[in-house]
C-alpha cells in the first residue's frame, strides 16, 4: 500500500500491468469521498473499488482480493470535472489576449484573424495541449467546440488530438465562421461519426455546433429545422454558442415554436435572455452551459453569468472553460467564479431591505461542474458522479497538504482550497491519466517544442498574409 501523497510508481506499474484485464480492480481505501451522488452523498473513512472501467463499490472495509490497493487516507476522492464547452484548438494561443473586452475584439483577432491559417497539424497540437491540461487540472471530460473545421483533415486532426490524449472528449463540430474553406460541414459529420464514433463504449462522442444567429457567422451556421434535423438524423446531441441578449431571446422563442429544443439541446452563456424565452429553455428541458469567467471578464451582453435564471428556470447548469485565449483552463476558476459572483449578486440584490438573500453554495457548485456537467454534455449515465455501475472518472485530492490541512469540510475543500498541485492522480475510464501530481504519457520537451512551432506558425502566417 502506499499513501496518496506519495503514489509510487511501483503501484502504477501493478495497475499498467493489469490493462489488458478486464476484471482488473483497484481499491481505493480510507478516503474521504464526495460521490455527488444525491442519494450517497459525502461518505468519511470509506473505500472505492474500481473494476476494469467501472466503479463497482463504495464504502467502509470493502473486502477485494487481488486488487491493487492505494492508502487514501488523508485525500479526497471525488468525479472528474465535466467541462462542457472549451475552444480548444486556440490554446497554443493562451493568454495572447488577457485584457480582451468585447466579443467584437475576439472574433476579428482570433476567428477572422489567426484561425484562418491553421493547419492540420495546428488543430492537433493546440486540441491536444487543451485536452492534456484539462487532465492535469482534474477535467476528465471535455466537450471541445471545434468551431476552425477547415477541411475534413482539420476535423480528422483535432479528434485524434482527443483519442491521443486519453481524455473522455466530446468532438463538437462546426465549419469557420470567416476566411477559405472546403465547405464540407455540416455533411462531413456522416463520414466522422462512422470513421471515430460507431463503437461502443468508447471515449469519444459526437455532437453538432452552432451558432445562435447569423449575426456573427452568416445563416448556414444558426441553428434551425435543417441543422436539427442533420443532428436528429445522426443520433446526435447540438451544442448551440453566442445565446445572447434580445436576438437569442427571439431565436429561442422560435426553436421552441418548431419543437427543436430539448434535452440533447446545450445553450452556451445564455446571458441576457427574456424570462420568455427561459420559460421555454426550462418547459422543453434544453440544457445550459455558463461560462463564469468569459461571461464576467469578457463582458459578454450582461456580463452577469445567467446562474440564477437558469435554476429560476429549473435548470441545473453546467460549466465551461471557453476561451483560453484570454481565460484560465481550469475548473476551479469557474466555480470559484460563480459561486462568488452568485453570492455577490443575491446580496447585493436585497441589501437594505429585510429580504434574504438567495445564494448558491459549494456544493452546488461542484454539482455543476460534475454531474450537471455530465448530464449537459449528454453523458449523466456515464460519468459525472461516483455511483457504482458508472465510469471510473475519478479525482484523488490531497487534503493535508499545506494549502489544505486540516481536512474541515470536504466539499468547501475542494471547491475553494484545492488546485492543480493537489490532484494526486487522475483516472479515465479506470485508467490511470495522472500519477503522482505528473499527467502520464506525454513527452513535455517534444510536447514543447510542438506547441512553440505551431504558434510560431501561426503568427508568422498571418503576419505575412496581412503585411
Amino acid at each position: 500500500m502506499t499513501s496518496c501523497g506519495t503514489t509510487s510508481a511501483a503501484v502504477l506499474e501493478q495497475i499498467r500491468r493489469r490493462y489488458a484485464d478486464p476484471a482488473r480492480r483497484i481499491l481505493f481505501t480510507g478516503a474521504t469521498i464526495v460521490t455527488m451522488d444525491p442519494s450517497l452523498g459525502v461518505l468519511t473513512g470509506a473505500d472505492l473499488l474500481v473494476e476494469g472501467e467501472t466503479i463497482s463499490a463504495l464504502g467502509p472495509g470493502l473486502n477485494a482480493d487481488g486488487a491493487v490497493v492505494v492508502d487514501a487516507a488523508g485525500a479526497v476522492l471525488t468525479p472528474g470535472f465535466v467541462d462542457t464547452h472549451r475552444h480548444a484548438w486556440q490554446t497554443q494561443l493562451r493568454r495572447i489576449m488577457p485584457d480582451v473586452d468585447d466579443l467584437g475584439a475576439y472574433v476579428m483577432s482570433t476567428l477572422a484573424g489567426y484561425a484562418t491559417v491553421y493547419r492540420p497539424q495546428d488543430m492537433y497540437v493546440g486540441t491536444r495541449l487543451a485536452a492534456l491540461t484539462a487532465i492535469d487540472s482534474g477535467i476528465t471530460c471535455m466537450l471541445d467546440f471545434s468551431h476552425n473545421s477547415r477541411t475534413a483533415e482539420h476535423s480528422d486532426a483535432a479528434v485524434q488530438a482527443l483519442a491521443d490524449s486519453g481524455i473522455r472528449g466530446v468532438h463538437a463540430s462546426m465549419g469557420p465562421h470567416f476566411g477559405d474553406w472546403d465547405e464540407q460541414w455540416p455533411g462531413d459529420l456522416t463520414r466522422l461519426k462512422d470513421r471515430y464514433f460507431a463503437g461502443q463504449g468508447q471515449l469519444l462522442t459526437l455532437r453538432l455546433a452552432a451558432l445562435a444567429t447569423d449575426e456573427i457567422a452568416g445563416p448556414d451556421f444558426a441553428y434551425g429545422p435543417a441543422l436539427a434535423r442533420t443532428a436528429k438524423e445522426l443520433g446526435v446531441g447540438v451544442s448551440i454558442d453566442a445565446v445572447f441578449g434580445a436576438p437569442s431571446s427571439e431565436a429561442v422563442l422560435g426553436w421552441a415554436r418548431d419543437g427543436i429544443l430539448g434535452p440533447d439541446v446545450t445553450l452556451i452563456h445564455a446571458t441576457g435572455l427574456t424570462r420568455e424565452a427561459w420559460k421555454a429553455i426550462g418547459d422543453s428541458g434544453t440544457t445550459i452551459s455558463l461560462a463564469p469567467a468569459s461571461d464576467a471578464q469578457i463582458g459578454l451582453e450582461t456580463a452577469i453569468p445567467a446562474v440564477d435564471e437558469a435554476l429560476a428556470a429549473g435548470v441545473r447548469p453546467g460549466l465551461s472553460i471557453d476561451v483560453e485565449v484570454a481565460l484560465a483552463g481550469d475548473m476551479f476558476t469557474q466555480m470559484r467564479t460563480l459561486h462568488a459572483i452568485q453570492r455577490m449578486r443575491a446580496v447585493n440584490a436585497v441589501h437594505g431591505t429585510a429580504r434574504q438573500p438567495r445564494r448558491i453554495t459549494t456544493r452546488d457548485v461542484l454539482d455543476f461542474a460534475t454531474l450537471q456537467g455530465a448530464r449537459t454534455n449528454g453523458l449523466r449515465d456515464v460519468t459525472g458522479s461516483l455511483t457504482p455501475g458508472k465510469k471510473a472518472d475519478l479525482l484523488v485530492m490531497r487534503a493535508e497538504d499545506l494549502n489544505n490541512m486540516p481536512l474541515n469540510d470536504a466539499v468547501g475543500t475542494v471547491v475553494l482550497g484545492c488546485d492543480a498541485r493537489n490532484i494526486s492522480a487522475v483516472l479515465v475510464n479506470g485508467r490511470p491519466r495522472k500519477w503522482d501530481g505528473r499527467v502520464l504519457d506525454v513527452d513535455l520537451p517534444a510536447l514543447r517544442d510542438e506547441v512553440h512551432a505551431s504558434r510560431e506558425y501561426v503568427l508568422n502566417s498571418l503576419a505575412r498574409s496581412v503585411g
